[in-house]
């Protein structure tokens, strides 16, 4: 199984789109990961179109958006258990407030967004990853997203966009 892992996407105010890089991915995914500020409720419905999305509210997405989406989502994929947040608040100890979220829910990876760094680590038997943001570098010098590929082992990797 191969998941699209988005973040901080912030259509249209950091960009219009996003890279054609991601749309390629996208085509031979079978689910779509977004763990918030997408920013527009359009935006997120052009997502939906490609394929299905699960997505959580970010802290700058519109009202309409906030209203569609839940804080938080726990999604099981035969013996993975994937925990989906944003993350709130400032950036400093976000993966462990992304863990005591999630404590009743025993994840296998935890993925959020919020600092628009890339991170993929492990700690105590957890994946924490956040695909950082593909259309803003205000935190990070390059833009990314993720992939998550599901099949007798779970493996994640940060994707480089190729800003040309």
């Amino acid at each position: 199984m191969k998941i699209i892992v988005l973040a901080d996407t912030h259509i249209p105010e950091r960009a219009q789109d996003l890279p054609q890089q991601i749309y390629d991915d996208l085509k031979d995914a079978d689910l779509t990961l977004h763990a918030g500020d997408i920013i527009s409720l359009d935006f997120f419905k052009k997502l939906e179109k490609i394929g299905k999305i699960k997505a959580v509210q970010g802290n700058m997405d519109e009202p309409a958006l906030k209203d569609r989406l839940p804080l938080r989502e726990v999604i099981k994929i035969g013996k993975y258990v994937i925990c989906l947040t944003h993350g709130r608040g400032s950036p400093f100890n976000l993966t462990e407030q992304v863990y005591n979220e999630f404590l009743k829910e025993k994840p296998s990876i935890i993925v959020f967004g919020h600092s628009h760094k890339p991170l993929n680590m492990r700690k105590d038997d957890i994946l924490f990853f956040n695909p950082g943001s593909p259309t803003d570098k205000i935190f990070s010098d390059t833009n990314s997203y993720g992939i998550i590929t599901i099949g007798d082992s779970l493996e994640a990797k940060i994707v480089k966009i190729n800003n040309k």
